[in-house]
């Protein structure tokens, strides 16, 4: 029998340190550890699926918490199942001790578990969903100050109406006008239909 563990941060720059230590406390060596840095809405995750492909009938994988294998409610279940059922595999959930496929394998303790892996696959989706939310309360808040995203567009030179005219009549190429301006090719065309269209 060979232990794992799974550890996922939603993204780059959050930290795995306390799943890691946890981790660490159970003595499982770093190579058996598989980290994740990007969201739980699916199970489309590289290291993830490494360490599906590495298990195999009557291994043990630890999680410190559901919503840290994922964030899909349907697609939780589905995995829970596949991985006990299908792959035959031990599940410790480090942070809800109920969810340790290793204790009670009689009617009784499957149904607990199978309760609780619901009500908390049920509550990290909700979770994602409000974070969802308030992200999105958030920039419409901004865009309503008049906060503007994305990287702005760089402005034309002052004599772009020259270079316009050069680049229609031949006698200057587009790399060359791009070049000269320092403008991106889809900005020169943007900054080209607005010259276009004013009056």
């Amino acid at each position: 029998m060979e232990k794992y563990a799974y550890c996922r941060v939603s993204s780059i720059d959050q930290s795995e340190s306390r799943q890691l230590a946890a981790f660490d406390a159970l003595k499982l060596p770093r190579s058996n550890v598989f980290i994740d840095k990007q969201s739980g809405k699916d199970f489309k995750r590289p290291a993830y699926q490494s360490l599906i492909k590495k298990l195999k009938v009557g291994d043990l994988l630890y999680i410190i918490s559901i919503d840290r294998l994922g964030r899909n409610y349907e697609e939780i279940q589905d995995q829970w199942r596949m991985l006990t059922k299908e792959k035959r595999v031990d599940i410790v959930v480090i942070d809800m001790p109920l969810l340790d496929t290793r204790k009670g394998k009689d009617l009784m303790g499957t149904f607990l578990a199978d309760v609780v892996l619901q009500v908390l696959s049920f509550v990290a989706q909700q979770e994602c969903e409000n974070i969802s939310n308030r992200q999105k309360a958030g920039i419409d808040a901004a865009k309503a100050k008049g906060v503007k995203f994305g990287r702005p567009l760089k402005e034309p030179p002052d004599n772009f109406k020259m270079f316009v005219k050069l680049w229609e009549r031949g006698e200057l190429a587009l790399p060359e006008v791009l070049r000269i301006t320092g403008l991106k090719e889809a900005t020169f065309y943007r900054r080209l239909r607005e010259y276009r269209e004013r009056p």
